[in-house]
Parts: C-alpha cells; structure tokens; sequence
C-alpha cells in the first residue's frame, strides 16, 4: 500500500472537502428558513411539505448516484452532484414565488441525493484503502462545513446581507471548491475495480445486508434533519429568539458533533462500535430531553449541544458496517441503498416532525427525535463489539500504482 498512499490521502482530503461543502450548503438552506418564511409568506405546513418532497427527490438522486457510479465512478458522481448543489442554490435564490422556491428546492433535492451517496462510497473504498476505521473523520468534515453554514448564515444575518446575495455567495464557494478538488477523488481504476469483481452488482446481497443497519441510520438522520429543519423556528416561535441567536441552536449541535465524529474513529477502535452506539444514543436522549423541556434559547441551546454530542457519531458506523459486505461495484450499490434509509429519516425528522410542529408547536414536535433516540439505544445490539474496517478481500494489485 506504500505506492498508493499518496493516492488514498489525496483522495481523503478531497472527499473530506465534499463531505465539507454539502454540509455548508444544507445548513445554509436550513438556516435561512425564517428569512424564507417571512419572505414568501409561508406556513409550518407548506414547509413540512417541502422537506417531504426534498427527501424524496433525494432518495431519487441516491439511486441516479448509484447509476452515475456504475456508468462511470463515484467520483464522476460527487463531481456531477456538487455542480447541481451550486446551480440549484443559485436557481432558489432568484426564485420569485412560493411555487418556484418549491421547484428549486426539489432539483436541490436530487443534488443532495447524488452527493450523498456518492461521497459514502468514496469514504469507504478510501477506508478499505487504509484498512482501519476512518469514516468518522469524513462526517466530521461534514460537520464542520455545517457550522460554517451555521456561522455564515448568522454574520450575513448581522450584516443584513440580503437573503439571495448570501445562497449566490455560498453555492458560488461550493462550485469553486468542488470543481478544485474533485480529481483528486479515487477514479473507477482505484475503487471500484477489485479483483473479485463481477460483471454486475449483486442486489441480492446488498438488499439482505443493508436493512439492520438501514433502519439505526434513519433515526440517527431523523433527529439530525429534525435538528436542522426546525431548531431555528422553535428558538424563534417558541421561546422567541431573534434569528441570529436562532442560527446558533444548529451550530451548537454541529460544533458538538464535529468534536465527538473527530474522536469516533479512535472510540471505536478502542471500545467497538456496540459500546460506542449505546454511550451515543444515551447522550443524545438527555440533550434532546432538555431541548424539550427548556425554559429558554440558552436551556435548548445547550440541550442542542449535549445531543451532538452523542447522536451524529451513529451514521459513519452503520455505513462502515456496510462496507465489510461487498467490494467493487457491488459496495457502490450497496451504499447507495443503504443511503436511501438516511431519507426515510428525513420524512420522519423533516415531514412528521414538521406536521406535528404545525399542529402542536415545536416543543412538541422534538418529542419525537427523544422517541428516536431512545429507540437508538435498543438499536445498538445490532453492532459488534469489535470490528475491523479493512475491506474483505486483498487489494487489486492494479491498485498498487497511483493513477
């Protein structure tokens, strides 16, 4: 592996960036929606809408990213699915109507798909690559572009820049940086060539193999895109926050879940993914049991923060156990499946939770991300106490090379 090293560390950086940029955007999205509902005049129940039918649009895109990938590479794919991400944010900020906006977020739906997929299946052939748990480290990237967004969305907010100024900013930065770093992902010839490939992905297997890790995956998705879709609105229409203060409820739980995901990767070397999962899941139950019992921004903000503590660290272990199912093309059809569960999590955290913020308020609404993280803490007998993370059969030896 000592020749293909410099390809595997290219490759983390550049995925770690991808990973970065889709959390940037989504957070920018998700931060600016009470400028979007002033601005349009938009009811909880028009957003709930639009969170249902962006979640599964995305579903739609992980299934074209799982065509992308076998038509080409995954890494054509994450190139393909940041370029929409930049033109579909550009295309919401200049949306004129309700109906438009709609349509604009759909098509960004599909991007999200695309990316989402893509860069898991680059994080676990660059793991194979290296043979030991590394996943943790891509989601932590994603969580510190989502504090980025966070943060980004609150200074444009103290310096009123207006609402499409700041979307045509931050896909401008996505396209720039995606464009940049995307060749230096793992190309077809060094991920998904391996030497017991076949000539056709065997869904058989990935459809047996993906569902008990599928379903601990769209609760850990359902609380995040909970947390995302509606801390701001329940800090602002609940407990009367002013946006900027709002913007900062998804960046606690960011911040914290960017310290946890840095130091996943060694807590599950140490003590296996089932200890780790449960201590996660039990974490995530107290810091969500304060959001919903908060008296005030600063009480849910700190209850945020508890819960990335524990909850984000969940989602890199149930693709890394995943990844010890298949190789070669047959991985890339098993992640993009297994990535269809991180959307059942989003009609549950996005859809459900916003029709019963509409109906019963916000408070009410994170009820149910307590009730998934309770649920988390059953979950965890599913994991091993230990796992390897090395892929199960011996590297290509075409891959010995750098390309």
């Amino acid at each position: 592996m000592s020749s293909i090293a410099p390809v595997l560390r290219r490759a983390r950086i550049a995925n770690s960036f991808a990973f970065g940029l889709q959390g940037f955007f989504l957070a920018v999205v998700l931060t600016e929606l009470p400028q979007q509902k002033e601005q349009f005049g938009l009811s909880d129940g028009v957003i709930a809408v639009s969170v249902v039918l962006i979640s599964l649009l995305a579903g739609g895109g992980s299934v074209l990213a799982e065509r992308l990938a076998l038509r080409w590479s995954s890494r054509a794919a994450v190139r393909i699915g940041l370029l929409l991400v930049a033109v579909t944010g550009s295309a919401a900020a200049f949306a004129p109507n309700t109906a438009l906006l709609v349509a604009a977020l759909g098509c960004y739906g599909i991007a999200v798909g695309i990316v989402d997929a893509s860069t898991n299946m680059q994080a676990v052939f660059i793991q194979h690559g290296y043979g030991t748990f590394i996943l943790s480290s891509f989601y932590a990237a994603w969580s510190a572009g989502t504090i980025a967004g966070a943060l980004f969305v609150s200074g444009c907010e103290t310096l009123e820049v207006p609402l499409r100024e700041s979307l045509l900013v931050a896909a401008a930065i996505v396209l720039l940086l995606g464009w940049a770093l995307g060749p230096g992902l793992l190309g077809a010839r060094d991920a998904e060539t391996s030497p017991t490939e076949t000539a056709a992905p065997g869904p058989a297997v990935a459809l047996r193999a993906y569902l008990t890790f599928g379903i601990a995956a769209a609760f850990v998705f359902a609380v995040d895109l909970a947390v995302g879709n509606w801390s701001a609105l329940y800090l602002t229409e609940d407990l009367l926050a002013g946006s900027a203060t709002a913007a900062l409820a998804f960046a606690a739980y960011q911040g914290t879940s960017l310290v946890a995901r840095a130091a996943g990767d060694a807590l599950v070397r140490r003590f296996g993914p089932r200890t780790v999962v449960r201590a996660a899941a039990g974490t995530g139950v107290l810091g969500l049991a304060l959001v919903v019992a908060a008296p005030s921004p600063a009480v849910a903000i700190t209850g945020f923060l508890i819960a990335g503590a524990g909850l984000p660290v969940i989602a890199p272990l149930c693709f890394g156990a995943a990844g010890q199912l298949a190789t070669g093309r047959e991985l890339d059809a098993l992640i993009a499946r297994l990535n269809l569960f991180n959307y059942a999590g989003t009609l549950l955290g996005g859809g459900v939770v916003g029709v019963v913020a509409a109906s019963a308020g916000h408070r009410a609404g994170f009820v149910l991300p307590l009730l998934f993280a309770v649920a988390l803490i059953a979950l965890s007998r599913v994991f091993g106490p230990r796992r390897a993370a090395s892929a199960p059969t011996a590297p290509d030896p075409r891959e010995t090379t750098a390309t």
